[in-house]
């Protein structure tokens, strides 16, 4: 299990344009591709603009301060949680600046297409040995996109559910995707309750957003971070009312019957296509 307890100190400009700062809040396994992820909250320290592009991997955002310019696809408003499929394409993206700045909630991880997730981290000025690092245009595959967009869900807009055999706790779900079943909800622990998450299988990656409280014993407030393994039982104690955000990662299994129409293939440099390749250039 790995508890990340917020840092406000450990934002680094480490976003390719050069306008966003990263705080990596859970790192995955580099080693293991078809299992490494990225949680990342994003900061917007100037006017952010970004063309259209779509991703070889899955990404859920939650803006917690300020609302996201898809493009085409309209907003993802702050307090929305917003699902981005693998191979989707999204934008062109113009935001500029606010007060307070826009701040969000990124996960980036592997899709079932299996084509897993790299090891990298960002490429932006904080990052000196990946902007020196030159690498080589080859040929990648991205799928096609299993949605016909970004799918974006009000939580507001969704009933709060008991959960039985935890008094004082409620459950939120938001909702499950793909081949693969992540999940994606939220959890409500009242002030003195306890609730435990466990999965047999799925791996769980929970950030708190608001309240204070432990988990397995160790202090959490907002904005810490928890992954707890398949197997793995993480026991919430809530000493202000906790709300946790939750998503749920089952293995990803192979297709029985692998589909080559299922992916299309291009020229790039790494798992970021744009809609225009002169994009590539500036980012």
């Amino acid at each position: 299990m790995k508890i990340a307890p917020f840092d406000e100190n450990a934002f680094k400009m480490d976003h390719p344009r050069g306008t966003v700062s990263f705080n990596y809040l859970l790192m995955g396994d580099r080693e293991k591709p078809l299992e490494n992820y990225r949680y990342i909250l994003g900061r917007q320290e100037a006017d952010f603009l970004m063309p259209r592009h779509c991703h070889t991997f899955e990404q859920i955002r939650l803006p917690l301060v300020g609302d996201m310019n898809l493009g085409e696809q309209g907003i993802l408003r702050e307090g929305e949680v917003g699902y981005f499929p693998e191979g989707q394409t999204y934008g062109p993206q113009d935001d500029p600046l606010t007060d307070p700045k826009q701040l969000q909630l990124v996960l980036q991880f592997g899709g079932a297409s299996a084509l897993g997730m790299s090891a990298g981290r960002g490429r932006g000025p904080a990052n000196k040995e990946a902007q020196a690092e030159r690498r080589p245009i080859r040929e990648q595959r991205f799928p096609k996109p299993r949605y016909n967009g970004v799918v974006i869900s009000n939580p507001d807009h969704f009933n709060w559910q008991t959960v039985a055999g935890w008094p004082g706790v409620a459950r939120k779900p938001i909702g499950t995707y793909t081949e693969r079943q992540f999940w994606i909800e939220f959890i409500r622990i009242r002030a003195g309750a306890e609730w435990i998450s466990e999965s047999d299988n799925a791996k769980r990656l929970t950030v708190v957003l608001s309240g204070t409280g432990t988990v397995e014993g160790t202090d959490i407030g907002e904005l810490g971070a928890v992954e707890a393994d398949p197997g793995e039982k993480a026991r919430y104690t809530a000493t202000d009312e906790l709300v946790l955000f939750t998503v749920g990662l089952p293995p990803i299994e192979r297709p029985v019957e692998p589909d080559d129409d299922k992916f299309i293939t291009v020229e790039t440099d790494g798992g970021i296509r744009f809609e225009n390749p002169k994009d590539a250039a500036n980012g």
